[in-house]
């Protein structure tokens, strides 16, 4: 039995020698054998162009909101706006959603390819392709419009066409704006040669 014990001391005596130096020889081997870091493996980052940033800057996704003098609640947002340069009040955007809450729980959202926001004249220029929906059913569409930031008014001096509740309609002019002998009402009014072919109910 005492040459047995003998036996398992020397044992356990030469592995705790053995095994910190084979552990030591593995980790060299993996240091010595390590493949050379490419810095071209790299995960590459975006290349932005600092200089031209400085030059033109610019907003990704920015969103303008508040509320007009008669109390609807107006919010733009674009995909990118620049700021004009020279010194002027304003920005050019592209890719527009203008959404408009009127006090009387009416709403019309437009959308436009680009547009003009002048601060100083208080008014949004859009063109480019612009649709109109609004929450009573209509779905219009014009080459360009123009949005006061003061006051509830939406206005198109270009050929407008879409859907109504009772079929499609063409004109030459449209506004959205509040009733100026009923605060707190709102009117879609179109103007210039106004045509509408019905379509009954359920056809």
């Amino acid at each position: 039995m005492s040459q047995h014990d003998n036996f398992h001391s020397t044992a356990v005596a030469w592995l705790k020698v053995a095994l910190p130096l084979l552990a030591l020889a593995i980790l060299s081997t993996l240091f010595l054998v390590a493949r050379t870091v490419d810095p071209a493996d790299a995960i590459p980052f975006a290349e932005v162009d600092i200089a031209e940033r400085v030059r033109e800057p610019r907003l990704t996704q920015p969103t303008w909101a508040g509320v007009t003098d008669d109390g609807a609640a107006l919010t733009i947002a674009a995909d990118e706006a620049r700021p004009q340069q020279g010194g002027t009040a304003g920005a050019s955007a592209n890719a527009l959603v203008l959404d408009l809450l009127t006090p009387d729980g009416g709403r019309a959202k437009l959308v436009a390819g680009r547009g003009m926001l002048d601060t100083d004249q208080g008014v949004l220029l859009v063109d480019g392709g612009v649709t109109v929906t609004t929450s009573t059913g209509y779905e219009v569409t014009t080459d360009a419009m123009r949005a006061a930031l003061d006051r509830t008014s939406l206005i198109s001096e270009t050929n407008v066409s879409g859907t109504a509740p009772a079929g499609q309609i063409t004109a030459g002019a449209m506004e959205i704006s509040q009733q100026p002998d009923t605060p707190g009402q709102y009117l879609l009014v179109f103007k210039d040669g106004v045509r509408l072919l019905y379509t009954p109910s359920g056809k």
